[in-house]
């Protein structure tokens, strides 16, 4: 639907082809994003693919960026999307094997720490690291 105001002639299939020919298109993101308003509320504000060792959903996220990837009007099967999560900060306390442990961010230092365990994996990525004395 969001499309259509993009393409009235329906002269372009694909995603692709509209951010390339039709300024502005990139407001698609922004646009489309609207329809996952209801999945984002039922996360509560946990990330949900991520688990620690335990089996738990453990990651706290404060915003969230929607993405089309791809996607064909005439080809549901290559619609593709992307949510991108943003967490909390995490204290990275050490690496055992491909492990990462963590703790929440704390105001004041702690010597005392609830720590998750959990495995790295595809499409996870460490925005930034702050180095604490």
């Amino acid at each position: 639907m969001q499309a259509q105001l993009f393409n009235p002639e329906q002269k372009y299939n694909s995603f692709s082809d509209l951010l390339i020919h039709v300024p502005g298109a990139e407001k698609l993101h922004f646009l489309v994003s609207a329809a996952i308003t209801g999945y984002m509320q039922q996360l509560k504000g946990i990330v949900p693919d991520v688990l620690d060792n335990l089996g738990r959903r453990f990651i706290a996220f404060e915003n969230f960026r929607f993405e089309i990837i791809n996607s064909d009007l005439r080809d549901v099967q290559k619609h593709k999307i992307a949510i991108n999560f943003f967490s909390k900060p995490l204290i990275w306390h050490d690496t055992v094997d491909n492990y990462l442990l963590v703790s929440q961010e704390k105001g004041q230092p702690e010597t005392d720490f609830f720590t998750n365990l959990f495995q790295l994996q595809p499409y996870l990525s460490i925005h930034s690291l702050k180095h604490i004395d």
